[in-house]
């Protein structure tokens, strides 16, 4: 009997083997899911990725045992979530690798006006350069008056953007320091 590479790993599957043997394997497999997981802790988070902000379940080892790193060993869509019900897109569903992405930045970095490298700050120096320059551009864009000599008070040099992930509370606040800045320009992710 010639077979064809199609019809021999057909016949090689387990499948037609269970079935002929009347096995259920289904145990096996959840077995098999459910050891991926145990030991981990559960994180409730939100998706990155869109403006859907659907939930996700983040399942992490090593966090409270000794002499291991923390690190991510699953996500999942969260079933309890009221949008996505547990359901993830292509893009959420390797939310793991964008987690564990070695070219990742973790610290921030600088490049001096003219430089071609970057070089790596503290957290401290780079929250004082961004409020250098938000106080530089906001001085050098304030308006007091339009052209009708009418007080308007606004800064055009600055803009912002909310983001999908954040909270209702977070945007808020974003919304509110950058009102009191004088920014007209605002945004909000989910409507772009």
């Amino acid at each position: 009997m010639a077979l064809n590479r199609r019809e021999f790993l057909k016949l090689s599957s387990a499948a037609p083997l269970v079935s002929i043997l009347g096995l259920d394997l289904t145990p096996a497999f959840a077995q098999a899911g459910e050891l991926k997981i145990s030991r981990t802790i559960q994180s409730r988070s939100t998706c990155p990725y869109c403006s859907v902000s659907c939930g996700v379940i983040i399942h992490t080892r090593g966090r409270d045992e000794k002499n291991l790193a923390p690190y991510v060993v699953h996500v999942e869509g969260d079933p309890d979530h009221p949008i996505n019900r547990g359901t993830l897109c292509p893009k959420g569903a390797t939310l793991k690798h964008y987690i564990l992405n070695e070219t990742r930045l973790t610290k921030p970095l600088y490049r001096a006006p003219g430089a071609s490298e970057w070089t790596d700050i503290s957290w401290k120096d780079a929250i004082e350069k961004i409020a250098r320059k938000i106080k530089e551009t906001r001085d050098a864009t304030f308006v007091e008056k339009d052209a009708q000599g009418r007080t308007v008070n606004r800064c055009e040099g600055l803009a912002t953007i909310g983001g999908c992930t954040d909270t209702n509370e977070m945007n808020y606040l974003l919304v509110k320091s950058m009102r009191s800045l004088g920014v007209v320009y605002l945004e909000q992710q989910s409507r772009i």
